[in-house]
């Protein structure tokens, strides 16, 4: 039986997940920025909260003309200590205000991952990393903020850049700190019968 190719979209602008996507040879057909509406629900927790955000994504994704036929792809990261949710720092005091939480102390990342399937059909997955920062120093933080590489991202940093250096432990997907966890993306293509493109 010859297989059919099935287009794939990914519901992201972020440069890293299309990099990480790229690693294990899946190149989407094309890219759609989605602008969503991020608040947390009252009481929502953090890992729930993730996986929805990966499904509306992908939701807002197809009411902007996906090429016919295409899967798409999106997925969403959450910093958080306990119940509260970090935000994407968009300013150097909300990147310090972050920092000076997690120093010293373990934290999760949660990864949202939805796959709308080209019948309409939503499946997801939440995985789940744990990351342990050692005590900062006011020059740790400071020489950090400096760089600004926080921009932009959950929690205030990013852990294949400058903080790396800070970060004492990781348990569970290192590829789902960055952005999307590759075993689960694979898992979820393959059991939902897509055959990703791979690169030449």
């Amino acid at each position: 039986m010859t297989a059919v190719f099935t287009p794939l979209v990914l519901a992201s602008a972020s440069p890293r997940r299309r990099e990480l996507l790229k690693q294990i040879g899946v190149i989407p057909a094309s890219i759609i920025s989605c602008d969503i509406d991020e608040t947390p629900r009252r009481g929502e927790l953090p890992a729930p909260y993730a996986r929805r955000m990966a499904c509306e994504k992908a939701t807002a994704a197809q009411s902007l003309n996906p090429p016919a036929g295409a899967a798409i792809l999106a997925g969403d990261t959450v910093v958080a200590c306990g119940r509260t949710i970090f935000p994407k720092t968009e300013t150097a005091d909300a990147a310090r205000d972050c920092l000076e939480s997690l120093s010293g102390r373990r934290h999760r990342v949660h990864g949202g991952i939805a796959l709308l399937r080209p019948d309409g059909k939503m499946v997801s997955r939440l995985v789940t990393s744990i990351v342990t920062f050692k005590r900062l120093s006011a020059e740790d933080i400071a020489q950090y903020i400096d760089s600004n590489d926080w921009q932009g991202k959950a929690g205030g940093y990013a852990i294949q850049g400058p903080a790396a250096a800070h970060i004492r432990h990781i348990s569970g997907s290192y590829s789902n700190i960055v952005g999307l966890s590759l075993f689960d993306v694979s898992a979820l293509l393959a059991g939902n019968g897509l055959a990703a493109r791979v690169g030449t």
